[in-house]
């Protein structure tokens, strides 16, 4: 069950606004979802902790077994610190400098690299010796909007397939031991067939490599955002995994793990930013209502034209009216533009849905403001995982 409005309402009023509010219990039910789906799939499921960061929910995944999917190497060393094996991490570079790679060899942990260039190089000191994984660009466009579309012909990720023939020369020069082989078309892909599109273009590829053991799919399974939203359908896509490898058996006989990196979809309805209202300002062409947030702490609204659902947490049965939420960032930081919401007086709570996928993670310190805190919400119990900012934040790290 979500956390209900009281408990929001709660939680802030404890632990002041604004204030990002996670519920671990969601969480769990989004991987026990997959696991259910994919119960008769050899699937293993990396969570892609860009999407949220916070040491305590990594931990919270590590603890209900799923493994972790990072885009850094600063997020293998939180991976590592928030005590994942080695070998349930994944790092997936993307035109990092090699000694980024050299660092994640170090560190033991599994590597897919996107360009012929840090292959080379991959090849040239570690030949068969450590094994790596492979990023393919598919050609496939998939994703809600060109800003999240990731295996298109003009995307920066991977390693085109149209260049499989230099792949190959790479791989007997340097006898490199391939593993994996990785594709990701893009977030917010609710079409399962995206996915299958996928597939029929690693079948093609997957005889060229004798000792493979895993293809990986990615991830950007939908989540809804609204009353009405289609979504992933997640138990279709596990049947058609099922069937597409059922009918496509390796030529070389080896068993073939999928894997899927899952991120929005495990923390994205999860969480919640919970702000107060400043300020009401009456225009002939709207009624504003201006909180203590802006895209300093939310930005997928302004970045990505996202919707999130917004509702009066203190008033939840006044009259509807229309607003424009905005925020109190010195740049059009628009929320929402003539949204019906239950009446807001200043001072009210309002709480954003679907704000715990890069909400926090994508928050910045503009206009020299406080990132906000926030709070995990475990077997009914709340507790601060990160503090508030305080002015010396602000300072630190500068030379005074």
């Amino acid at each position: 069950m979500p956390l209900t409005q009281q408990q929001l309402l709660g939680i802030a009023t404890e632990y002041g606004t604004p204030v990002y509010i996670y519920d671990a219990g969601h969480i769990t039910a989004q991987y026990q979802r997959l696991r259910n789906a994919f119960a008769k799939t050899d699937t293993r499921f990396f969570y892609a902790c860009k999407a949220l960061t916070n040491i305590h929910i990594l931990r919270h995944i590590k603890n209900i077994g799923c493994d972790v999917d990072c885009s850094s190497i600063n997020e293998v060393k939180l991976a590592l610190h928030a005590g994942f094996e080695p070998g349930t991490i994944l790092y997936t570079s993307n035109g990092i400098h090699f000694s980024e790679i050299e660092e994640a060899q170090r560190l033991g942990v599994r590597i897919n690299i996107d360009s012929l260039s840090n292959l080379e190089k991959f090849g040239k000191k570690y030949g068969h010796s450590y094994p790596v994984g492979i990023r393919l660009r598919p050609n496939i466009m998939g994703g809600g909007n060109l800003k999240v579309s990731t295996g298109h012909d003009k995307s920066k990720f991977g390693i085109p397939v149209d260049q499989l023939d230099k792949i190959l020369a790479l791989v007997s020069a340097h006898d490199l031991f391939i593993q994996n082989l990785h594709i990701h078309t893009g977030s917010d892909i609710k079409d399962v067939d995206i996915f299958v599109k996928g597939i029929d273009v690693l079948f093609d590829i997957i005889p060229h490599f004798t000792e493979l053991e895993s293809v990986d799919l990615g991830g950007g399974f939908k989540v809804p955002y609204k009353e009405g939203d289609p979504e992933t359908d997640i138990e279709r896509l596990a049947q058609k995994v099922a069937e597409a490898f059922a009918n496509h058996p390796n030529p070389n006989g080896k068993h073939l793990q999928v894997w899927f990196e899952p991120g929005k979809f495990l923390v994205s309805g999860a969480g919640y930013l919970v702000t107060e209202v400043n300020v009401l300002k009456e225009t002939a062409a709207t009624t504003f209502a201006g909180v203590n947030s802006g895209f300093n702490h939310l930005i997928r609204p302004m970045f990505y034209d996202a919707y999130h659902r917004i509702e009066n947490l203190s008033n939840p049965t006044g009259a509807k009216k229309t607003y424009s939420v905005v925020g109190n960032i010195c740049e059009t930081d628009t929320f929402a533009w003539d949204r019906e919401l239950n009446e807001i007086r200043e001072g009210d709570l309002l709480v954003f849905y679907n704000a715990g996928a890069y909400g926090f993670e994508m928050s910045s310190n503009f206009n020299s403001r406080f990132k906000p805190a926030e709070v995990l919400v475990e077997n009914g119990e709340a507790r601060l995982i990160r503090r508030r900012d305080v002015f010396e934040d602000l300072l630190k790290n500068q030379a005074l």
